[in-house]
């Protein structure tokens, strides 16, 4: 088999061209690199492994590129992402990369008269937006909220649904969830974007290693004929990590700095995080490709263990005083402009209130750790007692406003009338043939835009048609006043009477306004 790579030399690419090399159903190994310096060790790997390969130096945002090495391929999988902080330091690669590289990797395959691959597009749970405890957990075909200036998601989001609503032959979309990776402390102590990371966001962690196993498995399953469209093809998916790696913000910072002897508390104070408007959370039904590949095996704690075994100069940072580190590793990031302390010296109003509701929030955090209510230590925001193990083990679901597990081949024309009135809108096709997922239908939005997407693209995979699909802003203060599905999520973390929206200009600065 002929497996083309998008995605190398990045941290998921890198671990999946290293795991397929190994397999004798390889033949030939293609990849699109855009990256010559950092991809020195992995194309050396390949052309050590004796197996046949081809490299095309380009992008995928490239059409002629993305022709050249997908020819002749069996499968295809799509891994190539800007994600944070270049993202958001670099916007524009991030548009081109998640945005317009499906677009042009879509058109590519369409293109094949013949013999199409089959593509693995890997998108990312960063389309659920933010969580909390109020509603920790997510699944396929919950509502989009994509946090305000979050470009990743957004593009991801656009991407994905490209691919969705594309005439590809044979497709899945599978929502990668965060990802632990051996570079990911000393690649997080470069940045602000650590402070991004709300101590209480629900975060459900999978290995490159494991997510690497899993693109392998679908392959050989594929390949044995156990997969087809009513259990895995043309269907969308969350690679999860299972319980064991569910965590919180808070939690995650404390596994990593527990390896080098210190604590969340000992280098960061209680203001340093966002209180809203990550992207984190766990999944309801993450055991679903698990059930049918197999692939989660290592868990955050192990993961953690690992990277002392394998960076020994972790040790010794457990010699050196905590104040100075706390020093010279964290406070000095406070400085960066993709820190909330920046954005708050710096008079940034539209983050300080997409990430904190504003400076008054941000200056009415409690100084002292004992007084932060965090959900891992069993309180609510509020200071209630909260069972945090019951929480973790006793997975919640939102109303979809459908059956969401009612069998695709059932959906009728009732289903598609409920979605679209619950997102504040209506179903303009007036016949729908039951069943028939697939057929693109007219649809129109609350403010009276009509759209045209597919029913499976709406109702299992969570699309509904909003400014964040046209233009870079984000509307969720005005839409959840009419969208049923967005204000179950919305208001978790929001005020009924915030009114605000968001978006970027042409250079890429926040921007808000009152929506009077």
């Amino acid at each position: 088999m002929v497996i083309t790579l998008f995605g190398v030399p990045g941290n998921m690419g890198t671990k999946v061209a290293e795991t397929l090399l190994k397999e004798d159903f390889v033949t030939r190994i293609n990849l699109l690199i855009n990256d010559k310096k950092h991809s020195k060790k992995i194309i050396k790997k390949i052309k050590k492994s004796g197996k046949e390969y081809r490299i095309i130096f380009g992008t995928i945002a490239n059409l002629s590129d993305v022709k050249d090495v997908i020819s002749g391929a069996d499968y295809v999988v799509n891994m190539a992402a800007v994600i944070p902080p270049a993202s958001d330091k670099c916007p524009q690669d991030a548009i081109e990369a998640n945005e317009i590289g499906p677009k042009i990797l879509v058109q590519a395959i369409e293109e094949m008269e013949e013999n199409q691959p089959k593509l693995i597009h890997i998108s990312t749970i960063g389309v659920y937006g933010d969580r909390n405890y109020k509603h920790p957990f997510a699944e396929v075909g919950d509502p989009l909220l994509i946090s305000p200036f979050d470009i990743y998601s957004l593009t991801k989001m656009r991407g994905e649904f490209t691919v969705l609503e594309s005439d590809v032959h044979c497709w899945t979309v599978i929502r990668q969830t965060a990802m632990l990776y051996d570079e990911l402390l000393m690649k997080n102590i470069s940045d602000g974007l650590m402070f991004h990371t709300c101590y209480n966001s629900p975060l459900e962690w999978a290995t490159a290693n494991d997510s690497a196993v899993l693109i392998r498995n679908i392959i050989k399953k594929d390949i044995a004929g156990e997969l087809n469209e009513t259990n895995f093809w043309k269907h969308c998916f969350n690679l999860a990590g299972g319980l064991n790696n569910r965590v919180t913000g808070y939690e995650t910072l404390d596994l990593g700095f527990e390896i080098i002897g210190c604590t969340t508390e000992d280098f960061f104070d209680t203001n340093y995080n966002s209180l809203r408007n990550f992207h984190g959370e766990w999944y309801s039904d993450g055991d679903k490709l698990n059930d049918l590949f197999d692939y989660q095996h290592e868990d955050i704690k192990g993961f953690w263990e690992h990277v002392l075994k394998t960076h020994p100069y972790f040790k010794l940072a457990k010699l050196c005083p905590k104040k100075l580190m706390k020093k010279f590793v964290i406070k000095r990031l406070l400085k960066d402009d993709n820190a909330p302390y920046y954005w708050k010296n710096h008079n940034d109003e539209a983050r300080m209130y997409a990430y904190f509701n504003g400076v008054d929030k941000f200056n009415s955090i409690p100084s002292k750790w004992s007084d932060i209510n965090l959900t891992c230590k069993g309180k609510t925001n509020d200071g209630e007692p909260l069972d945090y193990e019951e929480l973790k083990n006793k997975p919640t679901r939102l109303n979809h406003y459908f059956d969401i597990d009612k069998d695709r081949t059932k959906i009728d024309i009732e289903d598609l009338r409920k979605v679209a009135s619950a997102r504040g809108g209506m179903l303009l096709t007036e016949e729908f043939k039951t069943g028939d997922i697939f057929t693109k239908v007219k649809w129109e939005n609350a403010d009276g835009e009509v759209f045209e997407a597919r029913p499976h693209t709406v109702l299992f995979c969570g699309h509904w048609r909003n400014i964040s699909y046209v233009k870079y802003a984000w509307d969720f203060d005005r839409l959840a006043k009419t969208d049923k599905m967005v204000s179950q999520i919305w208001y978790d973390s929001h005020d009924k009477d915030e009114n605000r929206y968001y978006w970027y200009d042409s250079h890429f600065n926040a921007k808000y306004k009152i929506i009077e």
